[in-house]
């Protein structure tokens, strides 16, 4: 995958400035696994500069600031995308990014909250803008539809929940695979055409995005996000098998081991199940 930018030009700043687009944000959790969080809020402060608006105090926040390289990637409202990866360096409560933040319509009149923290990260690398190769992705989102029954697991247990199954079943919901490469930079790949093989695992065929996908090494641990445009997402991290012919189609793979509900307010792990706790402290807020 070339990233011929280093610098971000009048274009991509002012189309990363609408609050009204995709931003997906993937980084490296402390155990050094891909996580993708949705950051609609991601910008560019200047040229060299991406900057993340934090309302919601997320996993992601977190993770950047233990390690600070992370992959982007921006999609407007007419479908024109930007891939690339920055390096975290700081964070600020005040300054002109936080005004300009929180004169936003959507938290300057927001009753509950509003931007709170703004992050600065260095940037790496960028491409863009890429239009979606959409013949390819709907071709590819039928034939993984045939695959993907003979992908099946044929187990019984399940991971992923009904909403869950269905919505990465949905061919109207977008979704995005990441890895983490040998410098240790997460990449983000599209990954429309992914669809639960069933309830423990997720398949799709490789004839869109196949270059980028056929360089993801088999036993990778890679992380999916799955979102409709209502904001309704779900994340799974599991092990890339590569790929199989399943009904004469050569189909990825991906067994599921963890799943997340990134969508507030109680965002967290959902599987395998997290035991429930007495409240025996209260925090001040």
């Amino acid at each position: 995958m070339v990233y011929n930018l280093k610098e971000f030009d009048n274009q991509t700043i002012e189309a990363f400035a609408p609050a009204e687009k995709v931003g997906l944000v993937a980084s490296v959790n402390p155990e050094g696994l891909p996580h993708i969080t949705l950051i609609t809020s991601i910008g560019a402060a200047g040229p060299k500069q991406v900057i993340l608006g934090e309302f919601c105090k997320g996993d992601s926040k977190t993770h950047i600031q233990k390690n600070p390289k992370i992959g982007f990637l921006v999609m407007s409202m007419d479908r024109k995308m930007w891939r690339g990866h920055a390096k975290w360096t700081h964070l600020r409560q005040e300054g002109p990014e936080y005004e300009v933040y929180n004169d936003q319509p959507m938290f300057r009149y927001n009753a509950y909250f509003g931007i709170n923290t703004v992050h600065y990260l260095d940037l790496i690398d960028a491409r863009g803008p890429d239009g979606l190769p959409l013949p390819k992705i709907i071709l590819s989102s039928l034939m993984t539809k045939l695959a993907k029954g003979g992908a099946a697991t044929g187990k019984n247990e399940r991971i992923l929940n009904v909403f869950s199954e269905d919505l990465f079943n949905r061919l109207d919901a977008l979704k995005f695979i990441a890895y983490i490469r040998d410098d240790g930079y997460p990449e983000l790949v599209p990954l429309l055409q992914c669809q639960a093989a069933d309830s423990r695992r997720l398949a799709f065929s490789t004839m869109a995005y196949g270059d980028e996908l056929h360089q993801i090494p088999v036993g990778t641990d890679v992380a999916i996000f799955g979102m409709t445009m209502k904001m309704e997402d779900v994340m799974i991290r599991g092990s890339f098998n590569g790929a199989i012919r399943s009904r004469g189609i050569q189909t990825g793979i991906v067994d599921i081991g963890w799943v997340y509900n990134s969508m507030p307010p109680a965002h967290g792990q959902i599987y395998p199940p997290v035991k429930l706790e007495p409240v025996t402290e209260f925090v001040d807020f």
